[in-house]
């Protein structure tokens, strides 16, 4: 019974650590896809000291931003151009979720995959001409593994064609504000003419954390394909290894070199951390990491108790006041330092005729007597211009009152 016992164990174990065909990586050198042995997923984290800032990091641009605010807190090199490698497709999901949320297309629909798409080296799921595989599923391989035929799939089921969907990427892109990049591409693999920047690799990441959805996919460790015949390991290790870590693209090609747009959330604060044309894959997440524990260590998000202001009042108003309010604004600041913060209200005068929405004032907040932020206070309803019917109307209630 013993013996039975230890050769089920020596081939749970043998089964368990075997190669497995179905692993997509990260981009390869030749453009052909290289498949991560299942070891790949249990690997020991390489880098588990935090370590202290010098003048720079040994990569070729990077970036921390806090994404509340925008706030950028540590920057080198972050306005030149690069390639970026699959770090290209943070756009390509921007589009696919904007069009889940606009209801254009729906995680249940069906996408077809063209010649085009079936076509594609580099990172794959080796999709075939006319194989038919759900939006949710197509998102999977894409994010998880960094699909190059899943991305190219989604193009041509959005915009009709590859050349369509980048015109699209690129109006979006002036539409965020990101004047360093120029997609040539959806997918990433080198091109001329096809660059971002690492401020600009951060902008559309912000942008990206704004839609729920895609923490369904970029959080995910290991998942299957196809009904569970193709596994998938993520190409991002910080989701395994980093706490609060939840996305978000790896990229590597030789002119691009190591990439990555890494963003992980504690304790209600969201960093982006990005890293482009570091030397190895190591350098890469180690140098991702070290940004991100520098944010955590020293930073804290800070919202502020909402004040009641009730009503103001309405100059030439029937009513004569409108009930205002304003939202708290997230608030970055040193840890340590929220304690510091104060404010004041400040009310414009308001003439009639007043729409609920309408802007009134502001709330402004000061660190050390510093401005960090400022919140607008608005009308929470309506009051009209007072005519004469109104006017005589209230001189007749106050008669009334006053017998």
């Amino acid at each position: 019974m013993k013996m039975k016992r230890l050769i089920c164990l020596l081939i749970t174990v043998t089964v368990l650590f075997m190669p497995v065909s179905g692993l997509a990586a990260d981009e390869t050198k030749d453009e052909t896809a290289e498949i991560y042995p299942f070891s790949y997923a249990f690997e020991e984290f390489w880098y588990t000291k935090t370590a202290t800032f010098g003048d720079t990091l040994p990569v070729r641009a990077a970036l921390l931003m806090e994404a509340d605010t925008g706030t950028i807190l540590y920057a080198q090199d972050e306005n030149t151009h690069y390639p970026i490698a699959s770090v290209t497709k943070i756009m390509s999901t921007l589009l696919v979720v904007e069009a889940i949320d606009e209801s254009r297309i729906k995680l249940d629909d069906t996408v077809i995959v063209g010649e085009a798409a079936a076509g594609m080296g580099g990172s794959q799921v080796y999709l075939e001409v006319g194989e038919q595989i759900s939006v949710a599923d197509m998102l999977k391989a894409m994010i998880v593994v960094s699909a190059n035929d899943a991305t190219v799939a989604f193009a041509e089921h959005i915009a009709g064609s590859e050349q369509s969907f980048v015109t699209m990427m690129n109006e979006r892109a002036g539409q965020l504000g990101m004047t360093n990049t120029h997609f040539a591409n959806c997918h990433g693999l080198t091109e001329e003419g096809h660059y971002s920047s690492a401020l600009d690799v951060a902008i559309m990441t912000r942008e990206l954390l704004k839609h729920d959805i895609i923490f369904n996919y970029t959080t995910i460790w290991m998942d299957t394909f196809r009904n569970g015949t193709f596994g998938l390991a993520n190409t991002n290790k910080l989701i395994r290894f980093y706490s609060g870590a939840n996305g978000m693209k790896t990229g590597f090609t030789d002119a691009a070199k190591y990439c990555l747009s890494g963003t992980a959330k504690r304790d209600g604060m969201q960093l982006i951390a990005v890293i482009l044309g570091a030397d190895t894959s190591d350098l890469r997440f180690a140098n991702t990491k070290k940004l991100l524990d520098f944010g955590f260590a020293n930073y804290q998000v800070y919202i502020p108790e909402k004040e009641v202001l009730g009503k103001v009042t309405v100059e030439s108003g029937a009513k004569g006041f409108v009930e205002v309010d304003y939202t708290p604004p997230s608030i970055l600041t040193e840890k340590g330092k929220g304690s510091a913060l104060s404010s004041t209200v400040t009310i414009n005068t308001v003439k009639a005729p007043v729409k609920a929405g309408d802007t009134v004032g502001v709330v402004e907040y000061f660190v050390d007597g510093t401005k960090v932020a400022s919140a607008p206070v608005v009308a929470c309803g309506n009051d009209k211009e007072i005519t004469f019917l109104n006017l005589v109307g209230k001189i007749w209630k106050s008669l009334i009152s006053f017998f």
